[in-house]
């Protein structure tokens, strides 16, 4: 083009820069078909966790509405942003509602913003809250200013050595393209407070991490009776809701709940005394084991309670819709942050278990041979038997009541009465298999269509039965677990079957009971619907031996919570790590790193841990963690 007026000689002006064109995007249209707002997905709502009664004669149906995910995550995690072509679409098209920051608890949930005609926090909004808060922090402000929910945070401290633990966590993260996690990080970090940047260049980097470690305590704890605080004044205190239930139901849902957050609230003065007294921060571990050893043994009662918990709370959504509308319109209110109420109920569970993780990132950032390492590792140690009898009294509690159910639905009839209730038994599986009976006629089937068992598989005995009606059964034998084998037909592959409604496959074992309830040797040969099935059934029935879990270094991190649907499978929340012992259909068996369950869960809530350091690091940890010898 030729060159203006006050252009030197040779210089070319590009048209994008020209005064035209400027004057031009002053004015430029957007087609519609692009400028389009995107609807934020809602969060979450009651019916989400709206859990339909299971019937004791049957097993627990599939929940497809109800994990983990829901109580301690949110959802998918994120998703891609639009593409935009340009700067200028970039600038007209909004940000998608999934990348943006989670409302805090004073922010309104999605629905009361639509229907208050407010517009959602635009991208814009949001880099200026961020530099709002940093310029706060920079003028003195504390985490207790901006109080986050506990479901909303995610501790560094529960990664491992290796893993992201030890990556600072700042704010001026650079702009990705795909939102991989929907946490955000606790509060405040120790490095940025106000009052030690003056002596940060002074303080090495492994004293640094060591304070970062114990700052994270004292954050997440207060997160963590701020979430306690709205549980107590939203939902227990609520007279309306109260209104709508029994008092014997009001104590099984919230239990000793208001114990628990007084003891988390002094918890978290006494910590915050120590760090106010001195920025560098001494040590905390005495004051977690002092706790540990002496005022939190009302967890241990609160963990029992959840399986009343579990199914008051069942009965209550299933069957009182006066108390459905009243839950509804609490947790759809901007100080619950449109949270269930389930996801506040299982706070203490998460936090007493989160603390030993927390514990031992600690015993990792401390140097050996000194005596806060010392202390660290007795606070360590004291936390993690406190765990262990949480886990405990919630599982024998769980059994206890199962065992009585199952009992008052079964029917013994000629059959020799076996007592079923025992402290030293519990149930490890149950469900529907197929009867296999061969015909003896041209047209050779190899199984019955429509006739089935029902067993129920204890850690010591068998019971095969069959539905008498919807709520009971009729025994027809049983056999003690040292005499029971089960046996493949030495082939993988699957046999078809004949039926009305076409042609279908089944997977065959067959079962051996070499003393029966009287005392005879007897073979059943079963069949399954699916290859998984099959394989959970051999792996329950047959005596696994064992396995020093310290000889596997096969390993997943758990990337979405799952919640347990049968008694094989396996309870899993967000960051933990679970050792592979067997892979079948989308399904591993594996075992818990942190207590040892063991059971099956889906491999799509997992990430496969690949990095041999890592694995090993985690092996470290799980010693660690194990040892409550105290």
């Amino acid at each position: 083009m030729a060159d203006g007026p006050n252009e030197p000689q040779g210089s070319a002006l590009l048209s994008s820069q020209s005064p035209a064109a400027w004057k031009m995007a002053k004015r430029q249209l957007i087609p519609k078909n692009l400028a389009v707002t995107s609807r934020p997905r809602p969060r979450h709502h009651t019916t989400v966790v709206t859990l339909p009664v299971v019937r004791e004669d049957q097993p627990a149906p599939a929940l497809p509405q109800v994990s983990w995910e829901d109580y301690d995550s949110e959802g998918e995690g994120g998703g891609f942003r639009r593409s935009r072509r340009n700067m200028s679409y970039r600038v007209a098209v909004a940000t998608p509602a999934d990348s943006r920051p989670l409302p805090t608890s004073t922010q309104k949930p999605v629905g009361e913003e639509a229907a208050a005609g407010t517009q959602p926090l635009s991208s814009q909004d949001s880099d200026k809250k961020t530099l709002r808060r940093k310029s706060n922090q920079r003028k003195g402000g504390s985490f207790k200013d901006d109080p986050r929910l506990y479901q909303e945070i995610r501790e560094r401290g529960l990664h491992s050595e290796g893993q992201s633990g030890d990556s600072e966590a700042t704010d001026e993260q650079p702009e990705r393209d795909i939102v991989v996690k929907s946490y955000r990080p606790t509060q405040l970090t120790w490095s940025q407070l106000p009052q030690v940047q003056d002596i940060l260049h002074s303080i090495g980097a492994e004293q640094r991490k060591r304070q970062e470690a114990m700052f994270e305590i004292i954050t997440s704890e207060f997160s963590y009776q701020h979430s306690l605080s709205i549980l107590v004044r939203h939902f227990k205190n609520n007279k309306e809701l109260k209104a709508t239930m029994t008092q014997t139901e009001h104590h099984h849902l919230f239990s000793n709940i208001s114990v628990i957050q007084v003891i988390s609230q002094r918890f978290f003065e006494e910590l915050d005394r120590r760090h106010q007294g001195n920025p560098v921060i001494r040590d905390i571990s005495d004051i977690v084991q002092t706790y540990a050893s002496h005022h939190f043994q009302p967890y241990i009662i609160y963990c029992s309670n959840e399986t009343f918990q579990q199914r008051t709370l069942q009965k209550l959504l299933a069957s009182n819709t006066a108390f459905k509308e009243v839950l509804k319109r609490i947790e759809t209110s901007a100080e619950c942050g449109g949270l269930p109420i389930i996801s506040f109920l299982i706070l203490p569970m998460q936090r007493v278990t989160r603390l030993p993780l927390l514990l031992d990132t600690i015993c990792q950032k401390t140097p050996e041979k000194t005596f806060e390492h010392g202390s660290a590792m007795f606070a360590l140690k004291t936390i993690s038997k406190l765990v262990k009898k949480c886990n405990d009294g919630a599982r024998t509690m769980e059994r206890t009541e199962q065992m009585y159910t199952i009992q008052k639905h079964m029917d013994f009839g000629k059959i020799k009465p076996f007592p079923l209730i025992s402290a030293s038994r519990w149930l490890l599986k149950r469900g529907e298999l197929l009867v296999c009976t061969e015909e003896l006629s041209i047209f050779w089937k190899p199984y019955k269509s429509h006739k089935s068992f029902h067993l129920l598989l204890f850690s010591d005995v068998l019971i095969v039965t069959r539905k008498k009606s919807e709520e009971s059964f009729t025994v027809i034998d049983y056999a003690t677990m040292d005499n029971v084998e089960v046996e493949l037909d030495g082939s993988d592959r699957p046999q078809s079957q004949t039926s009305k409604q076409g042609s279908s496959s089944l997977f065959p074992l067959k079962l051996i009971m070499k003393k029966n309830s009287e005392g005879r040797a007897e073979q059943i040969a079963l069949a399954a619907e699916s290859q998984i099935e099959r394989a959970r059934w051999v792996t329950a029935l047959r005596k696994r031996k064992q396995t020093d879990p310290t000889s596997s270094l096969t390993q997943c991190e758990v990337n979405k919570a799952y919640m347990p649907k049968e008694s094989d499978e396996l309870g899993l929340q967000q960051a933990e790590v679970v050792l592979i012992l067997q892979r079948e259909e989308g399904w591993y068996y594996g075992e818990r790193m942190r207590d040892g369950e063991r059971g099956w869960f889906p491999a799509s809530n997992t990430t496969e841990i690949t990095d041999r350091v890592v694995a090993e690091g985690n092996m470290r940890r799980m010693r660690r963690l194990r040892e409550t010898n105290v």
